[in-house]
């Protein structure tokens, strides 16, 4: 059985883009994606994922969760599908005006919309029924922080690879 592995998250404490925003790399076990992070539109979103990152906590997570044509989503779980303990949920940004488009990053989220903590999603299409809806009740939205910059070739290698359901968890990874 083949698990999508984060095997390093790097950062290296500095914006690394023509744009001064925050840059990252995801290592999985099929090639790289950089992401750029939006600290002006999101900061609560990016300084939770940075904080996460320095500690180390995305270290063996996995992308746990793949729906073709839709999103996949990691961050959370290790590959025998533990789920990591996590810090304090945080507030929810999805106001800030970024849409859910594709090769875009957005936190994960229960039902409430203050309840992202370390889990996150990378949009494989345009998802914009994923946005804030002012006016709309319930249509909270899911705070978009970040886009995919380079690997979204890696991207669609994930999203396309077998799944299974696994005990409470569906579309998990082959």
């Amino acid at each position: 059985m083949k698990q999508l592995v984060f095997l390093a998250a790097v950062w290296a404490g500095q914006a690394v883009f023509a744009a001064e925003m925050p840059v990252v790399t995801l290592t999985t076990n099929l090639g790289a994606i950089d992401i750029e992070l939006n600290d002006e539109k999101a900061p609560i979103s990016v300084q939770n994922f940075l904080d996460y990152l320095d500690s180390g906590f995305y270290n063996e997570t996995i992308f746990h969760r793949v729906v073709k044509g839709f999103v996949i989503q990691g961050g959370g779980l290790t590959k025998t599908m533990f789920e990591k303990p996590t810090k304090a949920p945080i507030k929810n940004e999805a106001t800030n005006g970024l849409s859910n488009l594709r090769g875009t990053l957005g936190m994960a989220r229960e039902s409430d919309p203050d309840t992202a903590t370390s889990q996150f999603y990378i949009n494989t299409v345009d998802n914009v029924r994923l946005d804030y809806q002012e006016g709309v009740p319930g249509k909270y939205g899911y705070a978009v922080f970040g886009r995919v910059i380079a690997g979204m070739d890696v991207v669609v290698k994930i999203e396309n690879v077998a799944t299974h359901t696994q005990g409470d968890y569906e579309n998990v990874p082959d």
